[in-house]
């Protein structure tokens, strides 16, 4: 075991940035009014569960499935690109089925949101340049934020009120919304190559 603070603090910062669980707030209290309910324990794990297995095997998953990194890269930023739509315009796209008042908690929070691809991505990246041990040490303490975030999300609503929160989700709809451009234009290029 090689533990080194600098690698765990910038591959914790990274995937913090990546992650935007604070930015996320907005998309999680909808969810939360949408679905009646989130199980921040179970989205933690099962995130956390996610980002683990897809640093060890995630390359591997992608070549075996004939996927390349980029690929599923430009793939995920459609998905935050409709997320983004959705805050940013209150259109509903993803539909909540009825008596599944779970779903949420799995996807979209611990999928895409949480796991999401620009995490996925970012993991593949700095596994070529940080050890493993420091990566996962990032990404519990990235998981331990998540989970506070998501269990005072009824906390965060009450403080900001309804037209603090849609204040607040427009402007990270935006963010998400050039945070899907960037990831998508980044990538797409990297494919013509």
């Amino acid at each position: 075991m090689d533990f080194n603070f600098k690698e765990i603090a910038t591959a914790t910062m990274v995937l913090f940035a990546v992650i935007d669980i604070i930015g996320s707030i907005p998309v999680i209290i909808s969810l939360k009014e949408k679905s009646g309910t989130i199980k921040s324990g179970r989205a933690s794990i099962v995130s956390a569960l996610v980002l683990i297995v897809f640093l060890f095997i995630g390359e591997e998953i992608l070549k075996l499935i004939g996927i390349n990194v980029y690929e599923f890269a430009v793939a995920g930023s459609f998905i935050l690109f409709f997320i983004a739509l959705e805050m940013i315009l209150g259109i509903t796209l993803f539909k909540q089925k009825e008596g599944n008042m779970e779903s949420a908690t799995i996807f979209p929070i611990a999928f895409p949101i949480v796991a999401g691809p620009g995490s996925l991505t970012s993991l593949l990246s700095l596994r070529a340049e940080f050890e493993m041990e420091n990566i996962i040490v990032a990404i519990l303490v990235n998981v331990v934020v998540v989970f506070i975030v998501l269990r005072t999300s009824g906390s965060l609503q009450r403080f900001l009120g309804k037209n603090g929160i849609a204040i607040i989700e427009k402007i990270f709809g935006v963010i998400l919304l050039a945070i899907a451009v960037k990831l998508f234009a980044s990538n797409i290029q990297e494919l013509f190559n």
